[in-house]
């Protein structure tokens, strides 16, 4: 899979594109690298560039709210999200991805290539046209005027779809703001909501961003949304931070994977889905946990922050919720994050992986099916 570059926005950039739909895509990318500061400059091009914001508008993809702020439309949301999955996964690899399959037969959306006779409760949206109508000839001789008796009807069998529960927790600290890393992760993120809304209507999915704290992501926050920046640089950091009386100001750029899990496990057991995983996506080992009523901040990483979140991820296996974690080692040899994901896996026996941007979609898809598969029988 190509790569693509983009230098850093700072409002200036032209575009150059043939028709609003290129001229959103090329926007889009944008904001996926960059987040929601791109629409803060929207509002300079009102003089400087006013055909681009009328042909936005006029297509449906940007509108302006209550308070004049530019902002993008559900059309543009959707653009977006199916976007990011078009090009994660080439149509080549269409035959690895689709209805999360099982072995077995039942009320389900996909019509398979086998078909039996109609049987009384049987959805009639499921006819196979052909095979009945070739019943009906076969029985009248193919004498006019062919009239379908129920004998006739043959139906297209059905693969049971297990519904499933899904929180992407995605890493929103300092460090993924380089070499792309976080641009990638996000658009694996919105590619799961094509993905669910298109081919897994049933099914629930929450993104979780995570930091020195965390919090849920609508969909147009997903888009809008940027690694924190750094905005402390000591070689040696010891913070406890009151979740209750926190000071002015507090770094955000740290990770919090603790957190996130809690987070995660807490929004999973509200779900009645029959199955239920997480998906971690970070490229650091975690640097914060919470203690009782405060967050501790602590670089370097620390044995205790990652025995406590280690702890959460034990309570989220407890619980019956598949854990999978993806690390990215981009921009250099992260052994002790390589180290701290398998570990991860041991204590919940769930997936790790390590791999670079260019290779998480198809990593976190086959991760995303694959945690599934299970049907729980009555």
């Amino acid at each position: 899979m190509a790569t693509s570059r983009f230098s850093r926005w700072d409002g200036t950039q032209q575009f150059t594109p043939q028709s609003a739909d290129k001229l959103f895509d090329e926007l889009s990318q944008y904001l996926t690298e960059y987040g929601e500061e791109v629409l803060d400059s929207l509002k300079g091009w009102e003089e400087t560039n006013p055909e681009i914001l009328d042909l936005l508008m006029k297509q449906g993809y940007v509108e302006r709210d209550e308070s004049g702020q530019y902002r993008v439309t559900p059309k543009g949301m959707r653009r977006v999200e199916n976007k990011a999955l078009e090009e994660l996964f080439d149509i080549r690899r269409k035959d690895h991805f689709g209805k999360h399959e099982t072995e077995m037969r039942g009320a389900g959306q996909t019509l398979l290539d086998e078909t039996k006779p109609y049987e009384y409760g049987d959805p009639v949206s499921n006819l196979n046209l052909h095979e009945t109508l070739r019943n009906a000839i076969q029985r009248q001789n193919g004498r006019p005027p062919i009239r379908i008796s129920e004998d006739d009807l043959v139906i297209h069998e059905t693969e049971y779809q297990t519904s499933c529960a899904t929180v992407v927790l995605l890493d929103m600290s300092g460090s993924m703001s380089r070499f792309g890393k976080f641009g990638a992760a996000k658009k694996v993120a919105m590619a799961l909501q094509s993905l669910v809304r298109g081919k897994y209507q049933g099914d629930f999915l929450q993104t979780i961003g995570f930091y020195s704290f965390a919090s849920t992501l609508t969909e147009r926050e997903l888009l809008y949304s940027a690694p924190k920046e750094v905005s402390i640089y000591d070689s040696r950091v010891r913070l406890r931070i009151s979740l209750d009386q926190p000071p002015a100001f507090v770094p955000q750029h740290f990770t919090n994977i603790h957190v996130g899990l809690q987070m995660a496990r807490r929004v999973l057991k509200r779900q009645a889905a029959q199955n239920r995983q997480i998906i971690i996506i970070t490229d650091g080992e975690p640097t914060a946990h919470v203690e009782g009523r405060d967050v501790m901040l602590i670089y370097p990483p620390c044995e205790q922050t990652a025995q406590v979140t280690l702890a959460e991820a034990r309570r989220c296996a407890a619980e019956g919720i598949h854990v999978s974690s993806f690390a990215l080692i981009e921009d250099y040899f992260y052994l002790e994050l390589v180290n701290f994901v398998q570990r991860l896996a041991q204590v919940t026996n769930g997936v790790a992986a390590y791999c670079n941007a260019t290779d998480l979609g198809n990593m976190v898809i086959d991760s995303f099916v694959g945690g599934r598969r299970k049907r729980r029988t009555s």
